[in-house]
Order: C-alpha cells, then sequence, then structure tokens
C-alpha cells in the first residue's frame, strides 16, 4: 500500500464507506458489490482502496478475531503480524517483569504494541515505513500511552525505555533475507541490544540453532510457540524477561487452552526401543525446542521411546495423554511398499486416509494416488523407519 492510497482509504468518507462495506470474504461477489459503490458514485481509486482494505478485515479475523474490523492492514503486515493471542502473552511477559515502558522497534501495523497498551502499558513503537506507521497509528490511536514514531529501529532514543521488543524485517523487495547480517536490524544488533536492556525478538521457528546466542551478560530464553499445530514463532528473551533456569521452551496453544514444556536445555533423546501399541507425533514446538526426550519420559505408564535415534516419532504401551502431541493407536504394521499396502487398504475399504510421513522419502500426494483409494472407511498411514527399516504403520487417530 502507498500513501496515496492510504490517504484516499484515511479520508472521511473512505473510513465511513469501509465501515458501510464490511469485511469482504474471498467468496464475496466483489464485481457486484464494485457496480453498485461505482453508482453511489464513489471513484475507481477510492472503491479499489475500500474492498482492498476489506478484503484484508476479513483474512485478518483468524488472527485478529473482532478486532480485525476496526483496524487497518496492510497485506505484508498482516501476514507478518503476531497473532493477537500470541501478542497478549508477549505483553504479558513485559508487565509480569515490571517494565512500564516498552520500545516495539519495528512494529509494522502495530499488533504487539496494541497488546501492549492494552495491558497499560507504555508503548514507542517505531516503524521506518512512511505507510505502515500511519496504519500502526491508526490501530493504536485508542491508547493514549502508546505513540508512533516514523524512524529506524537502530538509531532511536530509548531513554526511559524499561525493554524493547523487536521484529526484525526478514524481507525485502518481496524476497526472504536468508543473511541475518541483512535483516533489518541485523540480528547481531538485536542480540546486542538485549545484552543492555530486557528485550524479546521475535524471530522464524526455522531459526539456525547455531545463530541462538551463547550465556553472556544476560541469561537467554529461546521459546518456540505454536498455535492450533502451526508453529509460528520463535522468541529468544533476556534479562529479567528470561525465566530463571529455562533455556528452552515450547509453549502450546490449542482451542483457547496453553501448556508448556521447558527445560534448561536441549533434553537427551529417549532410548530407542521397540514398537508399542501407540504412537505419538510430537507437537513442532516440541520438536524445534529439542525437548522430545522430556516429553517421552513424561508419558503415562513406563514412558515413551523413539522409534528411531534420528526420527521425531514416539511410542509407548499406554494411551499418550498429552497437551504436546498427535496420539495414534497402532492397528497393524507392513512394510513400505505400495502393492502391498494398496491391496491391504482395498480389503479394508478405506477411502480416506490422512498420510503422515517422517524419515522416507516420499512424496504423500503422488503416494495416495498410486493406492487408488475406495471405500468408506478412514484410517491413518504413517510412513517412517523403526529400527532402519522402511515400514508402514496403519493407525487412527485417538
Amino acid at each position: 500500500m502507498d500513501v496515496a492510497e492510504l490517504r484516499v482509504l484515511l479520508s472521511p468518507e473512505g473510513l465511513r464507506l469501509l465501515d458501510e462495506v464490511g469485511p469482504i470474504e474471498a467468496t464475496a461477489d466483489v464485481v457486484r458489490i464494485v457496480s453498485r459503490l461505482r453508482a453511489a458514485g464513489h471513484s475507481g481509486d477510492l472503491v479499489a482502496a475500500v474492498l482492498g482494505q476489506a478484503r484484508l478485515r476479513a483474512k485478518a479475523r483468524a488472527k485478529f478475531g473482532d478486532f480485525a474490523g476496526r483496524m487497518l492492514f496492510t497485506p505484508d503486515g498482516l501476514e507478518q503480524a503476531t497473532r493477537l493471542s500470541v501478542a497478549s502473552l508477549h505483553a504479558g511477559r513485559f508487565a509480569g517483569a515490571g517494565i512500564d515502558v516498552v520500545a516495539d522497534l519495528g512494529c509494522g501495523i502495530g499488533a504487539d504494541a496494541l497488546a501492549m497498551a492494552a495491558l497499560d502499558l507504555g508503548v514507542l513503537a517505531v516503524e521506518r515505513d512512511e505507510a505502515t506507521a500511519a496504519i500502526a497509528s491508526f490501530n493504536l490511536a485508542p491508547f493514549e500511552a502508546a505513540r508512533v514514531e516514523l524512524g529506524d529501529a537502530t538509531t532511536t532514543d530509548l531513554t526511559g525505555v524499561g525493554g524493547v521488543w523487536l521484529d526484525p524485517a526478514r524481507r525485502s523487495g518481496g524476497r526472504r533475507l536468508d543473511n541475518p547480517a541483512d535483516w533489518s536490524p541485523a540480528l547481531d544488533w538485536a542480540f546486542a541490544l538485549a545484552e543492555t536492556l530486557p528485550t524479546g525478538i521475535k524471530l522464524g521457528p526455522g531459526l539456525d540453532r547455531s545463530l541462538l546466542p551463547a550465556d553472556g551478560n544476560a541469561p537467554w530464553e529461546a521459546q518456540w510457540v505454536s498455535v492450533d499445530g502451526e508453529v509460528v514463532e520463535l522468541a529468544v528473551w533476556s534479562g529479567v524477561l528470561a525465566r530463571p533456569g529455562v533455556g528452552r521452551a515450547a509453549l502450546v496453544l490449542r482451542s483457547g487452552s496453553a501448556a508448556e514444556l521447558t527445560a534448561a536445555h536441549d533434553s537427551e533423546d529417549a532410548e530407542v526401543g521397540a514398537l508399542g501399541e501407540y504412537l505419538l507425533e510430537p507437537d513442532g514446538a516440541v520438536i524445534r525446542a529439542r525437548l522430545i526426550g522430556d516429553l517421552a519420559r513424561r508419558l503415562p505408564g513406563d514412558g515413551g521411546r523413539m522409534l528411531d535415534p534420528t526420527i521425531a516419532w514416539i511410542t509407548s504401551d499406554s494411551p499418550p495423554e498429552t497437551p504436546f502431541g498427535a496420539g495414534f493407536r497402532v492397528r497393524e504394521r507392513f512394510p513400505l511398499d505400495v502393492k502391498r499396502l494398496k491391496k491391504e487398504l482395498a480389503a479394508r475399504g478405506i477411502g480416506a486416509l490422512e498420510i503422515k510421513k517422517r524419515g522416507v522419502d516420499v512424496d504423500p500426494a503422488e503416494f495416495r494416488a498410486r493406492l487408488a483409494l475406495k471405500g468408506d472407511a478412514t484410517a491413518t498411514l504413517v510412513l517412517t523407519r523403526v529400527a532402519g527399516a522402511r515400514v508402514a504403520l496403519l493407525a487412527e487417530r485417538l
């Protein structure tokens, strides 16, 4: 979104029309809506700006719920924005640490700043893009203690600030920047700042773990967060924002509930053992945090064991009741052979098949097509290795 389009949208007529139109879902008859608005005398530029924003508001519901209906967005800003459920946890950590004023450096559309301001924290939100800064100002307007500055994170005056939130820009010109030195601000700069002020840094969950800071002048905590099964971020915390004794954490948010697995360091893997009656697929946050071994040892009964030393599947003899993964009951074990599986699945009338693969080079979509499924029954097929052997495990979700 450029500044000219934003001016049109922020005009009294633009905001009134946006509220009148409401969120527009992807399936809406846009041609009909455009024709109606143009017939009412609205300019083409205004109609385009309003419809674009109305579509973004509809898409934003997944991250912001009802709040999306009073916010403005850019396409990139919405894609990169923190979900409100996660942003509220970020804000709660600052408030719980007794920090009164937070600098949100690279605030984007203001998602995290919004959550902080909602907890009555003072917020200095800094954004270098003019149009995005204006949108952040609009979104934060209801909060007197929040102000937005157009500027560079690396040159911002942090006098009076008690803590910092950073979300380095990892894209430029529509492409992803692989080198952390090219991020804005650079990762090394962010870590250096975190040595001097309590800081939270939002990073991609797939960050090369060798880039994580070692113990220095400040304690560090690395927390991977998943929402409804999707790992959405890695947050690195320093100073009083890092919890004592917690170097690794996996926070799992699902259906409004939260569960967390923590440890001082990466956990040792559980022992490898025989395939049991049950399987557990650890949540992606647990895998990223390398806490699989701790999870296995915490399972009911005698705990769990690994199917293979290099694969993140846990097996057990008791139902793996835990919020930190998806459980399955193993019905049968077969060699990973298409012809054999096609015959076995046909004999059982399985026509709907969830395929999960780990540790084997298989394209699930192509594999499913070769099985020529028919029938009304449903099942899960786990393609993996057990003690080095390629196997197919017919299972059902718990």
